[in-house]
């Protein structure tokens, strides 16, 4: 599921478009088997054509576990927040709205 504004991420490029971003960015880690995942996916997609000034990023916690173990990422969906490197704000579960998801990315 890649569009023009999300990139996918893997264990091999997680650093460079994540840790290494100079503005913030918003990861989703999702599963194609998780309902919740695929309805904040279209919102996200949304939210990636609007907003320019953020990165948007979708990491598979089926095809790259290690990235999950790594946050400790439990449940999905997960959203973490990064600024600088760093873990700024998280949210567990799609019960998201655009609004919600801009405020935390504030």
């Amino acid at each position: 599921m890649e569009t023009h504004s999300i990139t996918n991420l893997t264990s091999e490029n997680f650093d460079k478009e994540v840790i290494s971003a100079t503005k913030p960015v918003l990861v989703d880690f999702w599963a194609t088997y998780c309902a919740p995942c695929i309805a904040l996916a279209h919102l996200i997609e949304e939210l990636a054509k609007e907003n320019e000034g953020i990165k948007f990023c979708k990491a598979n916690v089926e095809e790259h576990q290690g990235l999950a173990a790594r946050y400790g990422i439990r449940s999905i969906p997960t959203l973490l927040v990064f600024k600088n490197g760093e873990v700024t704000g998280s949210h567990v579960g799609g019960n998201l709205g655009k609004r919600e998801i801009l405020e935390m990315l504030a």
